[in-house]
């Protein structure tokens, strides 16, 4: 009998079953491959220190990151990409790396940096789920660790001020969001009618930035406007996660 595979990560709010990334990007990549993950959502009896999670646990090892994760269920035969050619695996590397450049700098920043959007809902959401004291530190340090891995991916000296990266990380992610929306056009998933990785990715990218509700939307807003992108999201939710989602 196989070992029995435990997920810890952040939960949900707002009708998603996680209101963070790469919490998502796992979550639905298990259900695209049909791997059997026990989800302990972390709350507010939580004894970890940090917030990197995901993190996956079986018998004997525990394995961090998203990349790392997705890697070690394909090894357990839990594959949402057997279906694809050697090109659209290419492609989707390919569209993955465009991902963590160009999106996920404005989807850190509308969630961690942005002050109105941090002070007003991601500080309150996430301190309610952790533990006091870590509670008062923890979204904090989450903060900050936006900020540098922003700065990072931006090839920015740490110190460099933020205001002169912010117009172009949400150029590129409007940019990136429009790429995406061309590319999946009519489709149901990125690669015809079966889910794979690539689909899991956008989904845990797009999905927050779709459904939590900030006082400042300007990548909302262009996400909402391209309607097959909003659809894509909202098919995966009622499709994959209907059963496990509360009422938000």
């Amino acid at each position: 009998m196989a070992a029995p595979l435990e997920l810890s990560c952040w939960g949900g709010g707002w009708g998603l079953p996680s209101v963070h990334s790469e919490s998502l990007v796992v979550m639905a990549y298990a259900k695209f491959s049909g791997a059997p993950l026990k989800v302990n959502v972390i709350d507010n009896t939580w004894r970890g220190s940090r917030g990197d999670v995901p993190i996956l646990t079986t018998e004997d090892d525990m394995v961090s990151q998203p990349a790392k994760i997705l890697n070690f269920l394909r090894k357990q035969k839990y594959n949402a990409d057997y279906e694809l050619s050697a090109k659209q695996g290419a492609d989707t590397l390919a569209y993955i790396a465009l991902l963590e450049e160009k999106l996920l700098p404005a989807v850190l920043h509308t969630f961690w940096v942005e002050s109105d959007n941090y002070f007003t809902v991601t500080k309150p959401w996430f301190a309610s789920q952790i533990p006091f004291p870590l509670s008062l530190i923890l979204p904090g340090r989450m903060s900050k660790g936006a900020l540098n891995r922003i700065l990072l991916t931006r090839g920015q000296p740490p110190l460099y001020h933020l205001r002169e990266v912010e117009a172009q990380i949400y150029r590129d992610a409007k940019e990136c969001l429009n790429l995406l929306s061309n590319r999946l056009g009519t489709s149901q998933f990125f690669f015809g009618d079966t889910p794979s990785t690539l689909d899991a990715y956008v989904f845990g990218f797009l999905a927050p930035l779709y459904k939590v509700r900030f006082p400042k939307v300007q990548l909302q807003e262009h996400l909402k406007q391209l309607s097959n992108l909003c659809r894509f999201c909202d098919d995966i939710l009622s499709s994959y996660f209907r059963l496990s989602l509360g009422d938000g």
